[in-house]
């Protein structure tokens, strides 16, 4: 079995990792880091009103009609519940689905801005 020596001039995977991670003052080959958030606020704020809803609407329907609609029945009670469960969790995917498409045809404007800008100079 032969192995490779490591020649002290060469650089090794970890020494390019290095490298990568460093900031460059020349500008060149790693580019400015960014501090924004990885996921935007209006996203986060989306997501916990579905969370908070998520919790409220099931269980707060199910123990307003549980002895004033449905007289006592719990079954009744539980599926009127789970079906407000999933209408939120169905209004949650489709407000994701429209906000990833106007995401896309934001997209696409700057982009048809962009061909504009380059055709008019």
């Amino acid at each position: 079995m032969t192995s490779r020596r490591i020649i002290s001039s060469e650089k090794t995977i970890l020494d390019k990792d290095d490298e990568d991670l460093q900031p460059s003052s020349s500008g060149a080959g790693g580019g400015q880091s960014s501090t924004a958030p990885a996921v935007p606020m209006d996203v986060i704020i989306k997501l916990l009103a579905f969370t908070f809803a998520m919790v409220v609407i099931p269980i707060g329907s199910y123990f307003l009609t549980v002895n004033t609609i449905f007289s006592g029945n719990s079954t009744y009670a539980g599926a009127l519940a789970a079906i407000l469960a999933n209408v939120v969790l169905v209004g949650y995917v489709v407000v994701a689905m429209n906000e990833d498409q106007s995401d896309q045809l934001e997209a696409e404007k700057k982009q048809k801005q962009k061909e504009r800008q380059g055709k008019a100079e």
